[in-house]
Formats: C-alpha cells, structure tokens, sequence
C-alpha cells in the first residue's frame, strides 16, 4: 500500500453485553491482524461496556491492542455520531449489544454513545451491524470471568426487540460472532487475503 492510500476505517462499538464477550475480543483481535494493512478498527465503549470488558479481564487487552481506543464520556463524546454522518468510517459494528442498547435504538433513544451514533448513522444512510446478546427467545448457557457456566432465559420481550431491530433500513443483525468475519469479507473482499 503507497504512502497516499488510506485505510478503509471501521466503527466498533462495545456496549454492556457480557454474553460472549470473550469471543467477539478474540475475533476483533483476529481481524486486526489479517486486515491490518488496509482496514484500521476503531473502538468505542460504552460506560457500561467499560464495566463488563473489565469484569471479564478483556479492558486492558483492547486498550493495548488497538491504539484508536476510546471510552464514552457521554452521548457526544468521542463525537462518533458526526464522524459516522461524515462518511469517516465504512460503516459501525455493535458487539456485543446488550438488551437495553437494543431497546434504546429501536425506540430512537440515543442517550448513550452508542445508542446516538447507531440512530445518527442510520438517519444518513450509514449501514450498521449488530451483535444482540439476547438473539431470539431461549435459555442459554454462559461462562462467567470465574469460568463457571451459569443459564440465563432470554425472555420474549427481549428476542421481540431484536425482530424490530432487524425491520429498521440499515441495520444488519448477527446471530453469533464468527459472522462478524462475513462481514469484513463482505466489505473487503480481497483485503486480508494471504500471498501464495
């Protein structure tokens, strides 16, 4: 890559998902080194998101690994909203979403980082992408930073959420993280390809 091509750029979000949040750091961290040479992932967390990258050990690994790192300080600030509508970033992944942050966007309440920039993307015509931890109505399993596996129900309400989400222009939902690397395929298609 000449000194005068820039890189493709990629908004990630973070909010207070627990749910396979070890996973989606692992593929982040994946990404990161195969798309290295054209595609820079910028990082943003929420305040709550924050608290849960922190709990299960991830906070420190993400701020060393990835240089464009920044914690919310409040709806618009760092001004990812703007830099979205501007055309900065290719488009903005939610990984993990919680269940409030869904139900934030769904119902346009753009009080947090997060839920504003997804509603200000949108609004001009950005694509988003969203990781939901409660995905559709189940009881499923999880593992906690001690590493003991504990069910939790994902209620009607919340899997109902979700449905509405992925009725919005724009918006793309994910079921499980290794489909967070489809969509880099998607959008880079022969970016990250190794020589023979």
């Amino acid at each position: 890559m000449s000194k005068t091509q820039k890189k493709h750029k990629v908004a990630w979000g973070i909010t207070g998902g627990g749910d396979k949040i070890v996973e989606i750091v692992k593929v982040m961290l994946e990404l990161k080194e195969q798309y290295a040479s054209k595609v820079d992932i910028h990082v943003f967390v929420s305040k709550n998101g924050e608290t849960m990258l922190r709990f299960y050990k991830q906070f420190e690994i993400l701020k060393q690994e990835f240089t464009n790192f920044r914690v919310e300080m409040n709806a618009n600030a760092p001004f990812l909203a703007s830099w979205l509508q501007s055309g900065k970033y290719d488009f903005m992944l939610v990984a993990p979403t919680s269940s409030n942050t869904v139900a934030k966007i769904v119902n346009s309440i753009g009080d947090t980082l997060i839920t504003n920039s997804v509603i200000m993307s949108l609004k001009a015509f950005g694509e988003v992408y969203v990781l939901p931890t409660d995905y559709k109505e189940s009881v499923v399993e999880t593992v906690i930073p001690n590493g003991k596996t504990i069910k939790i129900q994902v209620r009607k309400e919340e899997a109902e959420q979700v449905r509405k989400l992925e009725q919005m222009t724009g918006m793309h939902v994910i079921e499980k993280p290794e489909q967070i690397r489809d969509i880099f395929v998607e959008h880079y298609p022969n970016v990250g390809l190794t020589q023979s």
